[in-house]
């Protein structure tokens, strides 16, 4: 996708519903984008419009959006909301993010380490800060793709328990969570970090600061990875919390890579989609 520039029919006649219960700039610019440039319809709907559990059950409104659209992206806070949705839905649905996942986001990774490191099996990738969802999708990728999968976090910011479980006993990677971040990132080929504070955790941010505060992706931690690490991040940055500028900016960095990955990743993962059914 990424090298086949201009339109594309694959989404003529299509209508895709973006449903946010979650403001976002790259959720909903890059798949309304996306769904433009595949030459179908966008059309987004926010949580007051739709309101899904309140006026009506969630069932419910899978079924009349069924018959309105031709594929959803739901943005929110509840992983239950998106199983209720796919479940009475008789069209494809994605999670475009929940506090529990965020899968399109570790798809456009993956691509993005394929394009610099020209593999994404059996690498050492990092991650370094608060145990959210970002770190909850790298460990089910674990239980898909073999890997060394460090995780470098406070007892207090862990990740979820039954998704770890999981990955440690699938045995398909290897899997070491620590206190220390330089065990963490020692030789990894990726360092990946996130904001300490998520999308409605405000509440917490001074508490995970405090936790996380020896954690922050700097100079003096990446140069105990590989000297041709990646340094990834999926934005938006707190800079001078968990990166600092000269880790963000630095030649290592593909951050920016990685938002603009998730333009041609989502557009496989639509693609795919609306060919199957």
């Amino acid at each position: 996708m990424k090298k086949k520039k201009g339109k594309s029919l694959a989404l003529k006649g299509k209508s895709v519903g973006l449903i946010f219960h979650k403001p976002s700039l790259r959720t909903r610019i890059s798949f309304e984008v996306g769904v433009f440039q595949l030459g179908g319809d966008a059309v987004y709907i926010t949580e007051k419009e739709i309101e899904l559990g309140k006026r009506e059950t969630i069932p419910d409104a899978a079924r009349v959006l069924s018959r309105y659209l031709d594929m959803i992206v739901i943005r929110t806070f509840s992983q239950d909301e998106v199983g209720q949705l796919a479940e009475s839905a008789s069209i494809p649905i994605i999670n475009g993010l929940t506090d529990l996942l965020h899968p399109c986001q570790i798809l456009s990774d993956l691509f993005t380490i394929y394009e610099k490191k020209k593999k994404f099996e059996n690498l050492t990738i990092a991650y370094v800060g608060d145990g959210n969802n970002v770190v909850n999708s790298w460990l089910e990728l674990s239980q898909r793709i073999p890997m060394e999968l460090r995780i470098g976090t406070a007892k207090d910011t862990m990740p979820d328990g039954k998704i770890l479980r999981d990955a440690m006993n699938s045995k398909i990677s290897k899997i070491l969570v620590t206190s220390d971040p330089v065990e963490a990132v020692k030789n990894a080929d990726v360092i990946y970090t996130d904001v300490w504070a998520s999308m409605g955790q405000k509440h917490l941010a001074d508490n995970k600061a405090n936790w996380l505060r020896g954690f922050q992706v700097n100079s003096n931690l990446v140069r105990h990875a590989r000297k041709d690490c990646i340094i990834m991040h999926c934005l938006p940055a707190n800079r001078g919390e968990e990166i600092t500028d000269e880790a963000m900016d630095s030649p290592n960095s593909v951050v920016f890579d990685q938002a603009e990955n998730r333009l041609h990743v989502q557009k496989a993962i639509m693609i795919k989609l609306v060919s199957k059914k």
